[in-house]
């Protein structure tokens, strides 16, 4: 299995990043650790696709399915990536008007610290 997580909590928040491919094989790992972290109480996430090389509709459909669920329990699910591989597949079905997708872990925190009254997940989505 070509993937790997690992989360660090910053403040109220709590970064997950995850590395490798996120397809078919490996999202239903990916749902299961995100899972854990909404159940503990860490609702307000980062998702780091940093080192994702390659994302796939059923790890799409893990990511909605999080955001979902965390906003469900009063909290929110921000992305980082600039990978163009990844960033297409966002614009192409049009998720990059439902995430907001940040170019650096440090805009993502900033972000979700400043929005924490937020009500509008694309107010300020930003592309790298």
């Amino acid at each position: 299995m070509d993937l790997s997580i690992t989360r660090a909590d910053h403040g109220d928040h709590t970064v997950v990043h995850l590395g490798g491919e996120i397809d078919v094989y490996t999202a239903p790992f990916v749902r299961e650790k995100l899972d854990e972290q909404i159940h503990a109480g860490r609702t307000d996430l980062v998702v780091d696709l940093s080192d994702v090389t390659f994302l796939d509709s059923t790890g799409l459909g893990v990511l909605v399915g999080r955001l979902k669920f965390a906003r469900t329990r009063g909290g929110s699910l921000r992305l980082v990536g600039t990978a163009e591989r990844v960033l297409r597949v966002f614009a192409i079905t049009g998720l990059d008007k439902v995430f907001e997708i940040h170019p650096d872990l440090e805009s993502a925190l900033a972000a979700a610290d400043e929005g924490e009254s937020s009500t509008s997940p694309s107010s300020t989505p930003r592309h790298g």
